[in-house]
């Protein structure tokens, strides 16, 4: 029989890799989606479904105590940023970019993260951090042009889509780190029920006025099980999967899974939408992913 201790282990390596090739369909969902509805239609319902699965789970763990005034301002800043905000960058950036490129571009976040870490909270920006924003840089215009980059300056800088995912990228960075105080004072469950809850709500605003609900007749099957996937497994299972796996493995080593998020989704683009895998974006992700890497690596230098 396995030892308690390896069997954790294992099952925590198992639902991490689960988290990690859910959150790589999300691309490709909601890729699918867009195509039938707006982009603020796929994110209300897709959040609406979100804050049901997850507010379920919240209420099975007791962690549905309504926040304070000053802690709800600070989740309702949290929401904007990184679901109404986010969410909207990156599902009408889907529109015209492609699954995969998509999944390469959103990646580059850890980089910004270095960037922002610099510019905000005064942390020290060494000779490898620079080098590692140069080859995610690199990679990033790999991507994009798919190997053509002179095409920059003839065509510009990839789709409309594609500065609409880069965008969302050091986004992301700044709602994670502005996230970092609240998460010591909640848990994570309880932070990101009200996140997307908050989100969510802002998001109707936008829903309402624009009178996007007469969109959802529009929806065909595969709409809507595009969407059920993006709200209860990309939601609410991929993320509990991904916390069960922090409580019983070095945040290193979780941050490791992350990198083969867009190598799903490239694979499933191409299956599912029958996307092309072009070998220079094979070469650029593999660049941006080396330049993350050569950032968190100094990263866990400072903070050990």
């Amino acid at each position: 029989m396995m030892p308690n201790n390896r069997r954790t282990t294992t099952i925590a390596y198992i639902k991490l890799i689960t988290a990690v090739a859910i959150w790589g369909g999300s691309f490709i969902a909601t890729k699918i989606a867009v195509r039938e509805v707006s982009p603020v239609t796929v994110v209300w319902l897709r959040f609406l479904i979100g804050i049901i699965a997850l507010g379920y789970f919240a209420w099975k763990h007791k962690e549905l105590v309504l926040p304070e005034r000053k802690d709800a301002l600070e989740l309702l800043w949290l929401g904007f940023l990184g679901i109404t905000l986010h969410q909207w960058l990156q599902s009408s950036g889907l529109v015209t970019s492609e699954a995969s490129t998509t999944a390469w571009l959103v990646s580059t976040s850890p980089v910004f993260m270095a960037l922002l870490g610099w510019i905000f909270l005064k942390e020290k920006l060494s000779w490898q951090t620079i080098i590692g924003f140069l080859l995610a840089t690199i990679g990033v215009l790999f991507v994009v042009t798919k190997g053509d980059i002179q095409s920059i300056f003839n065509e510009g800088f990839g789709t409309s889509g594609d500065i609409l995912i880069l965008i969302s990228a050091p986004n992301w960075a700044l709602f994670s780190v502005l996230s970092r105080p609240i998460l010591k004072r909640f848990s994570a469950i309880k932070v990101t029920f009200y996140v997307l809850l908050f989100g969510w709500m802002l998001t109707s605003v936008q829903f309402l006025a624009g009178r996007h609900w007469i969109e959802i007749n529009q929806l065909s099957t595969d709409g809507w099980v595009s969407i059920a996937f993006l709200g209860v497994f990309c939601s609410a299972i991929a993320y509990i999967f991904y916390n069960d796996g922090l409580q019983s493995l070095p945040a290193t080593k979780v941050g490791a899974f992350l990198y083969l998020e867009p190598l799903v989704a490239t694979v499933v683009a191409a299956a599912v939408l029958s996307e092309s895998i072009v070998l220079a974006s094979l070469v650029g992700g593999g660049l941006i992913l080396l330049g993350v890497w050569v950032v968190n690596q100094n990263s866990e230098e400072y903070t050990e």
